[in-house]
């Protein structure tokens, strides 16, 4: 690529225009983005090493091996752990994409009395820090004997306050004309809903799905406390107690945060567009 023109502090590159302004964002964001992936390139490249070669720093391991994925794969716990955490996240994930696109659709689309109550209510507990539920969580979790089970890990999260306003600004978007039209074809709410409106929020539906998987994927304090028997440890508390165990091995610690990183990054890179319009949009609604 060589310099066509230059006038000013502007310098042409076949047709593009570089503003010094603009060469050094583009320097900070790759610096950043090298700073923020490295730590990433090591964990996998340890976990590809033996315990001789683990203090060697070198990002291409001389002799690069499977052994460890092996051995992590073969103890049950992690596969158990893995499978606890796939149950967790996915239930929690089509239970706030049910919930939250159903709640946000009635306060976005039906006129009742006391509705901007409601919304504010459900806005109001965004605000109340994590710490704080944790103890009625539990004294609820105990009442109904949800204490060590799946069900004490997923209820905190079964619905949302940001996706309830998520998709209640995006279904604000979708024209009322389409809504009549089908009532007066004689087809019912929830076929409405189901249908019509929801197809039309795709990207929202989308975005929420994938962070609401990635947020309970990675989800550590409350599991860490509901939870008492290892059998039911989804994968961060499974992998605390890894590391606990083998404090001195880092290459297996290292492979079993490879392997439970592995899952997020085929999310992202899958599902990427969509996160990015998703945020995009929710941005303009914003």
């Amino acid at each position: 690529m060589t310099a066509t023109a230059a006038t000013g502090t502007e310098l042409k590159l076949n047709g593009a225009n570089l503003r010094p302004d603009r060469i050094l964002i583009w320097t900070l964001l790759f610096i950043g983005g090298v700073l923020m992936i490295t730590p990433l390139l090591f964990m996998f490249s340890t976990s590809l090493k033996t315990a001789s070669q683990v203090y060697d720093l070198r990002l291409i391991p001389a002799a690069p091996t499977f052994d460890n994925y092996i051995k992590v794969l073969s103890d049950g716990r992690f596969v158990r752990w893995f499978l606890n955490s796939t149950l967790v996240a996915v239930c929690v994930t089509l239970s706030n994409v049910f919930f939250d696109s159903l709640v946000g659709y009635t306060l976005a689309k039906f006129q009742f009395r006391g509705r901007y109550l409601i919304f504010i209510a459900i806005l109001s507990t965004l605000m109340i820090p994590t710490e704080m539920l944790v103890i009625p969580w539990y004294l609820m979790s105990a009442q109904l004997g949800w204490i060590d089970s799946y069900w004490g890990i997923m209820f905190p999260g079964m619905m949302t306050a940001f996706g309830t306003f998520l998709m209640k600004q995006f279904f604000e978007t979708v024209p009322d004309d389409f809504l009549e039209a089908a009532r007066v074809d004689g087809l019912n709410e929830f076929t409405i809903w189901w249908k019509i409106a929801m197809p039309m929020v795709a990207p929202a539906i989308s975005a929420l799905a994938i962070f609401t998987f990635l947020g309970n994927w990675t989800a550590f304090f409350w599991p860490l406390i509901v939870t008492n028997s290892r059998e039911l440890y989804t994968l961060p508390v499974g992998l605390s107690s890894f590391a606990v165990e083998q404090s001195i091995q880092w290459e297996m610690i290292m492979t079993g945060a490879a392997l439970a990183t592995i899952p997020t990054l085929i999310v992202f890179l899958v599902l990427q567009r969509y996160i990015v319009r998703g945020v995009m949009l929710a941005g303009l609604k914003g």
